[in-house]
């Protein structure tokens, strides 16, 4: 849509009254000295000079800008690349100096954003490398190790290829990650929309996670008894994914003899809100809007340590922005943290 520019005359007349005011006085001293004054003659002479002068000022002055400016415009890609047309040319300086001003303003913006998108994008690939390295790295030193002489013992041979083996595992899942994060970026991944029931998912959940729970001495449990089913509309299997990167992350994060729970309750309509609450560490909030990019660590040094590739929030935000849902954070340093996220509870038309 070409944006409609004001059109101003009133340079032209004040140039014009001026000029006819200018030649009218002119004419009458001029008069007087060689001729009778005629008054008719003057205001005829007066209304002619200033008809006439006010369309050649404007036709000269719009001549000009076009002409001028055209370039600038033509530079600037003002007017979002579209050409600078004579129908857009005002010598109205204030709207001139409007759009000038906005596309400075636009462009600071923009020139802001690719900084704030360079700055994340450097620490995205340092955070790749440093992942990627870590167990590399691990995996290299052991099978050195092993070609060195290490091998010849068969204890410390089993010892070394299974620390391999792990380090491996772990370059595997990060892998894994990626793919799947680029998948759900790209739109590659297809969903399986499918009716179940979210509280009996939440229980087969529980059981997979309950030897990490029971490690640190974290009780999973449900808020309440549901004694009948609540069925959601989904892809069974990217939600299961969903609730367990959230519980492992409670877990990984959890005080010890702390607890996980898990409520589900009505939200809107056609909604029901999962929540996932833990007492455990807490987020401060200054990490909130930055806690679902990949790779980012609230705690630089002790995450590592725990393992996982830091990816799982990332996923778990694609997921349900696949699914068209949200996902919701509540959390206070030292006291724990809530993650909700909604499902839709009727089959879509």
């Amino acid at each position: 849509m070409v944006k409609k520019f004001r059109k101003s005359y009133k340079f032209a007349f004040y140039t014009a009254l001026l000029i006819a005011i200018t030649s009218t006085l002119l004419m009458s001293v001029f008069l007087y000295a060689f001729y009778v004054v005629d008054i008719f003659l003057i205001a005829l002479w007066f209304v002619c000079c200033f008809v006439l002068t006010i369309f050649v000022t404007q036709y000269r002055a719009e001549e000009f800008i076009f002409k001028g400016i055209n370039k600038i415009y033509d530079n600037m890609n003002l007017l979002e690349n579209r050409s600078f047309l004579r129908t857009q040319v005002t010598t109205d300086m204030k709207t001139l100096a409007s759009e000038i001003d906005k596309y400075a303003k636009d462009k600071k913006l923009e020139i802001e954003s690719l900084k704030i998108r360079e700055h994340y994008r450097k620490e995205f690939i340092g955070n790749v490398s440093h992942e990627l390295k870590t167990p590399l790295f691990t995996v290299q030193s052991y099978i050195a190790t092993l070609l060195d002489g290490a091998s010849e013992d068969p204890e410390l041979c089993k010892k070394y290829l299974k620390r391999a083996d792990n380090g491996v595992e772990r370059l595997t899942y990060i892998l894994n990650d990626l793919d799947m994060i680029t998948k759900l970026e790209t739109g590659d991944l297809v969903l399986h929309i499918e009716a179940f029931d979210i509280i009996a998912l939440v229980e087969n959940v529980f059981d997979l996670m309950e030897f990490k729970a029971k490690k640190k001495k974290i009780s999973l449990m449900l808020d309440a008894n549901y004694h009948e089913p609540i069925l959601v509309f989904a892809d069974k299997e990217r939600i299961t994914q969903v609730l367990t990167n959230l519980i492992v992350n409670s877990i990984k994060y959890g005080q010890k003899n702390g607890t996980t729970e898990i409520s589900v309750e009505p939200f809107l309509e056609d909604r029901v809100l999962i929540r996932v609450t833990d007492n455990g560490e807490g987020i401060q909030e200054e990490h909130f809007p930055r806690i679902f990019e990949r790779f980012y660590r609230v705690d630089k040094s002790g995450s590592r340590k725990e393992g996982g590739s830091g990816l799982g929030l990332a996923i778990v935000k694609h997921i349900l922005e696949a699914h068209n849902e949200k996902i919701y954070i509540e959390s206070k340093h030292g006291i724990g943290s809530e993650f909700s996220f909604t499902l839709q509870t009727q089959p879509e038309d």
